[in-house]
């Protein structure tokens, strides 16, 4: 079995993951995340790049360069140490599921373009994603088979992990060493990846079990809930990932309950109302009417628990439009109907948990 994840959510926790570090680590300036596939033939694809300019800390994203890792990727047949080939760090990662330090590019045993071109590459460190067998039912007795080395000997035998991805980081010459505080951040990050990826994989499994169950009538929200539990029991979920997750949750359970009473969403609706309402404002309240608008619709994608979300719509929204009729009186409609609506948002939070709401759902058991 491998990790099993929808592509845009898989490379959106990539970019998470290298944006963290190229912010946090002021010697780096690129990131790359590669998917490792499903034994045997554990095809790495590189999911995203991103490149770093420090001057606007702005990020660029893509895959811009020629590399044999792009989509398709390469197979575990064609990367692993094999006589009369360059020898690669991807398979070291990969194989032995150790990281690897280019702190001498001139030195580096496993640069492919100084073995075969003469070509230095750059200052770089590669660290592998790791997730537990037993989280993913990977034994001995799965159907898959191990991969194996050149040899024929299985790998992974005596670990109890499978190499699901590759981390790869560039450095300014001279700043990355063997064992220096960089590579322990990538490394517990790459572990964080992970995890991350499991609980997504979980999720996404619990989904199509709560649509077999759906006859049954089975507590969608608790289905959830049990993966996420089991995934942060298994795999030791660090805090921020367990309140996303959550988030994440709440929102979902909220669908079924509007899908179930056939309401739309008073979020966003709440939110459309005020969008509207800003659209009618003149062309020089911008940049505080586009910043607003900015802001709203950032709310939405925010998994805030209702009490958080309160705060976050005071501080964020009402403020700002306190601010905006101030600087640009309008009629005194608009004002009451901008009021309105954010009083009908802060209601919206606690959906989920409205007694009446809950009350008429049939999907209980």
């Amino acid at each position: 079995m491998s990790i099993e994840i929808e592509k845009n959510v898989l490379e959106n926790a990539c970019k998470e993951v290298i944006e963290t570090i190229l912010l946090c680590l002021p010697n780096s300036f690129k990131g790359t995340i590669y998917r490792v596939g499903k034994p045997p033939d554990l095809i790495a694809e590189r999911i995203t790049s991103g490149i770093i300019d420090r001057a606007s800390s702005q990020i660029s994203w893509g895959l811009p360069e020629s590399s044999e890792y792009n989509p398709p990727g390469k197979a575990w047949v064609d990367y692993r140490d094999a006589p009369g080939r360059a020898l690669e760090a991807m398979a070291w990662n990969v194989e032995t599921q150790k990281s690897w330090t280019s702190e001498d590019p001139r030195a580096d045993s496993r640069s492919v373009r100084l073995q075969v071109e003469g070509v230095l590459e750059d200052f770089h460190h590669m660290e592998p994603v790791l997730v537990r067998k037993s989280d993913l039912r990977f034994d001995l007795y799965s159907p898959e088979e191990y991969p194996r080395d050149r040899n024929g000997r299985m790998i992974w035998t005596a670990s109890e992990y499978v190499v699901v991805g590759v981390v790869k980081i560039h450095f300014v010459p001279y700043t990355i060493h063997i064992g220096s505080p960089e590579t322990k951040i990538i490394k517990r990050l790459s572990r964080s990846l992970g995890t991350q990826l499991l609980s997504h994989h979980v999720q996404q499994g619990s989904m199509r079990a709560m649509q077999q169950l759906a006859r049954d009538r089975l507590n969608a929200c608790n289905i959830l809930a049990d993966s996420l539990r089991n995934a942060i029991t298994k795999s030791a979920l660090i805090f921020s990932l367990v309140k996303l997750e959550l988030g994440h949750l709440r929102e979902q359970w909220e669908q079924i309950l509007l899908a179930e009473r056939h309401e739309k969403n008073k979020k966003v609706e709440a939110l459309k109302t005020l969008d509207n309402l800003l659209m009618a404002f003149p062309q020089d309240s911008d940049p505080m009417r586009s910043n607003l608008m900015a802001i709203q619709k950032r709310f939405l994608d925010l998994p805030l628990p209702p009490e958080k979300g309160e705060n976050w719509v005071a501080m964020q929204i009402q403020e700002r439009w306190k601010d905006l009729l101030q600087r640009f009186p309008e009629k005194a409609d608009t004002a009451q109907r901008a009021w309105q609506a954010i009083g009908k948002l802060r209601d919206a939070l606690h959906y989920g948990k409205d007694p009446e709401v809950l009350g008429s759902y049939q999907g209980m058991p």
